[in-house]
């Protein structure tokens, strides 16, 4: 039995031992991700540097028999009624029998082509061979749209695996690498899964690095001037904000167009993503930049922005939230130009773009995106100065 513990292979390491050098950072041409040329010379060195996708991932392994499937229907509602996505990668040595010969669907796919099917509560594509039949491309796949993933079977694979034992107590196969624990084959494993999970997956999900972007170039039109180069002791508003945001942060970004103190020309800049307005070409700038980052987002004309309120805004994480969208208070609009977007909350952004809709605040209404009331010892650090009278 192998011996308890934490296994060798995070799920990030896991991550980058299987997506090869064309997955493993960020595309060295950003102009794939419809960005124009960085301003900053400091972009390429921190791309090299990205991590590969970090959903959590993990192994439920054992010999035929040994209860694989049993034990994860038993798990996967409990999970779901916790509010997390999960996907389940399943490996069958004797092939897949999806479709029936003769329907529609069978014959459109032996004609040749892959197939969406779509009902009322659910959707199946069916590919060929080749697209999904990778395991680390698969999981790069499914990352963006879950929280968890499952692997039943893929014993081989350098994941962090639970093995199960089947009636007879067959011992584990030699060699076999990230076992984090053994269950005996037994009424009380999936308690005991559970438990794993519940210390587990909080952990993985703190793994993934939190950059910080701040939104600068907005035209200010009430204000008269740039709002991010407004003084206040000696330093503009830009710079108390960087200041702020920089020991909390990985890396702090601008983003947007206008001019910066030569104080802060050390940092990363990116222009607005093309074909995008409002503070939402910047934040998406910064997604596509970093996509498998979590961002804590700053428009400039926040100037009151804490320690303690970055540190409460971080606190707010737990597996299955995408998005965390403060309110001042339980009656108050959502503030999504000083919140924390999960690397996973791109695809929703970028989904609502595509419809038309430009403002940040419309992911508040998706399910895996909450807007907690901050305490009223940090709300003030939400205030939003438009106006020269507001700077009173």
């Amino acid at each position: 039995m192998a011996a308890k513990g934490r296994c060798r292979y995070s799920t990030a390491s896991f991550a980058n031992a299987v997506s090869g050098p064309a997955h493993n950072g960020l595309p060295i041409d950003i102009n794939l991700l419809g960005l124009k040329p960085c301003y900053s010379t400091n972009v390429k060195k921190l791309m090299h540097n990205s991590p590969a996708p970090p959903c959590p991932v993990l192994g439920v392994c054992g010999h035929s028999g040994a209860g694989k499937t049993t034990l994860l229907e038993e798990i996967l509602p409990v999970l779901g009624a916790r509010g997390l996505s999960i996907a389940v990668v399943k490996h069958d040595a004797h092939g897949i029998q999806v479709d029936r010969a003769g329907k529609d669907s069978d014959r459109l796919f032996r004609a040749g082509a892959e197939i969406l099917l779509q009902g009322p509560d659910e959707s199946f594509l069916r590919t060929r061979h080749g697209r999904c039949d990778d395991l680390a491309l698969a999981l790069i796949e499914l990352s963006p749209h879950h929280d968890l993933i499952l692997i039943e079977g893929h014993k081989h694979s350098p994941c962090p695996k639970i093995w199960l034992q089947d009636r007879e107590g067959g011992a584990m196969p030699a060699g076999l690498e990230g076992v984090v624990d053994c269950y005996p084959f037994d009424e009380g494993r999936a308690a005991r899964l559970l438990d794993f999970l519940d210390q587990w997956l909080p952990e993985q999900w703190r793994r993934p690095p939190v950059h910080a972007c701040v939104l600068i170039g907005g035209k200010s039109r009430r204000m008269g001037r740039d709002k991010h180069l407004i003084q206040h002791e000696g330093k503009t508003w830009l710079e108390r904000t960087v200041e702020t945001l920089a020991p909390l942060c990985e890396t702090v970004v601008i983003s947007g167009g206008g001019r910066v103190p030569q104080a802060l020309n050390s940092y990363p800049r990116l222009p607005d993503a093309p074909g995008l307005q409002g503070p939402v070409a910047g934040i998406l700038a910064c997604m596509r930049w970093a996509p498998h980052a979590n961002w804590l987002v700053c428009a400039c004309d926040m100037p009151d922005i804490t320690k303690a309120a970055l540190e409460w805004l971080l606190a707010q994480r737990r597996p299955g939230v995408w998005g965390i969208l403060p309110r001042r208070d339980r009656d108050a609009p959502v503030e999504p130009l000083f919140a924390l977007y999960d690397w996973r909350a791109r695809h929703l952004l970028e989904a609502q773009t595509a419809r038309g809709t430009m403002g940040p605040h419309a992911v508040a209404t998706h399910g895996k995106v909450v807007s907690p009331p901050a305490p009223p010892s940090i709300v003030g650090a939400w205030r939003n100065v438009n106006t020269p009278p507001d700077l009173c």
